[in-house]
């Protein structure tokens, strides 16, 4: 059975029991999560991995950090060291996107070296093979496209994003639509290449129950793909977005029928005001199915500091209701990042998740705040630095007056030192 499945039948996995206690709530409810499609569970029945969550209402914001080769830029050890520096910034997910070099070995070292779960976009590595055979993207063949799903699935991969929701009357929408960025996807964008050339209906549309059997096999995810999401804030919210979400709810509803998780990718570019409303609508339309972000970025002219950007959408989603971050690095747009980069993507996303968390009130999530300010109170600096979210950043910022107790910002003149007068024992 997936984990779906048990938890319809009211058994608590031990996968959802470790699951629970990360994110201190009971087994029982995080199984009714589960069983409502409120929450979801990623674990391969064919991948093993120590660090077990779970994703959805009432737990603590997740955050997943893209990593992968590319043509230009494609080693084993090159997306090892990724791993490496998403694991040591607390991840909870890590998703390979590569498109270089080979692939089936990245994935596999991937997989054996990850403590987390692991995603992956299928279309990705067919789309790279043809390329590499000279094949235009519209030859791609349906059924080495669904062999090369099952594959990755067999392997291990916990989750998988699936552009669905492009079909073709996406097609017509984006013809003649005047988005500035017709697609950012670039799975959405290999699917309206092949439609238009074969004028034939996406097969991840026409033929999902195929895509629900593979996943049913093997208890692997969904992860329905936002081919059409904006890829600056001028385009957000528009028709093309808002139809394919509608699709993607109907699809995700299917997919529970059919005992098989599922979650919804959301837009990656959205005005500050149209975060909430974005967040709301996913809910809505898709009776409260995990939401999993990528950012979103509130404006796009920041190259450079997009993890900044990206934090600041992220918190705004994940505090109306988003449940899983995918990062944003300083690379956004500019590179393929470095393991520096992924650590600082990292690290910004669970800033947000976290300032999220408070207000969504997830269990425990304000005791660290609190804890931190109690010795910030005692000027107590190794309590400071057990409780930071990146201690070393902390120790190799923090440099201390004279007197060896209150920092070099005030010295003397150190509010908290003058006012310890006031602190009730």
């Amino acid at each position: 059975m997936t984990q779906l499945e048990m938890a319809k039948k009211g058994i608590i996995s031990p996968e959802m029991r470790r699951a629970a206690e990360a994110d201190n709530v009971d087994p029982e409810f995080l199984r009714e999560q589960i069983a409502q499609g409120k929450a979801v569970l990623p674990k391969n029945k064919n991948h093993s991995f120590s660090v077990i969550k779970a994703i959805g209402n009432g737990l603590s914001t997740k955050v997943n950090a893209n990593i992968g080769s590319s043509g230009a830029c494609a080693s084993v050890e090159n997306e090892l060291e990724k791993l490496a520096a998403a694991v040591r910034a607390g991840t909870d997910s890590v998703m390979d996107l590569s498109t270089g070099g080979d692939l089936g070995a990245i994935r596999e070292a991937i997989l054996d070296k990850s403590p987390v779960m692991v995603g992956t976009v299928p279309i990705y590595s067919i789309a790279t093979n043809l390329h590499r055979k000279g094949v235009p993207l519209h030859r791609m063949d349906v059924d080495e496209m669904f062999s090369d799903l099952e594959k990755q699935c067999s392997q291990g991969i916990d989750y998988i994003t699936i552009h669905c929701g492009v079909t073709l009357e996406t097609l017509k929408r984006i013809e003649n639509s005047s988005r500035v960025l017709p697609s950012v996807s670039r799975g959405g964008s290999i699917l309206l290449n092949w439609m238009k050339h074969n004028k034939k209906e996406n097969p991840l549309y026409s033929e999902f129950d195929t895509v629900l059997d593979i996943a049913y096999r093997y208890d692997v995810t969904l992860s329905l793909g936002d081919g059409m999401r904006p890829g600056t804030i001028v385009d957000a919210t528009d028709r093309p977005q808002i139809e394919e979400l509608i699709l993607l709810g109907e699809l995700a509803k299917r997919a529970r029928e059919r005992n098989v998780q599922v979650m919804i990718e959301g837009p990656g570019h959205v005005p500050l005001d149209q975060i909430e409303a974005n967040v709301l609508m996913e809910k809505r339309l898709c009776d409260g199915a995990p939401f999993y972000l990528l950012g979103p970025l509130p404006t796009d002219i920041a190259p450079g500091y997009d993890h900044i950007t990206a934090a600041i959408g992220g918190a705004i989603a994940a505090s109306a209701g988003a449940d899983f971050l995918c990062y944003v690095t300083p690379a956004e747009h500019l590179s393929l990042p470095s393991p520096e980069d992924v650590y600082l993507g990292v690290i910004a996303a669970r800033i947000a998740g976290h300032a999220a968390d408070i207000v969504k009130k997830v269990p425990g999530a304000i005791d660290k705040d609190r804890a931190i300010s109690e010795y910030r109170r005692d000027l107590n600096w190794e309590g400071v630095l057990s409780v930071a979210l990146d201690p070393d950043a902390a120790k190799k910022r923090l440099a201390l007056a004279y007197d060896n107790e209150t920092c070099t910002m005030c010295g003397e003149l150190c509010a908290v030192k003058l006012s310890r007068v006031f602190v009730k024992k």
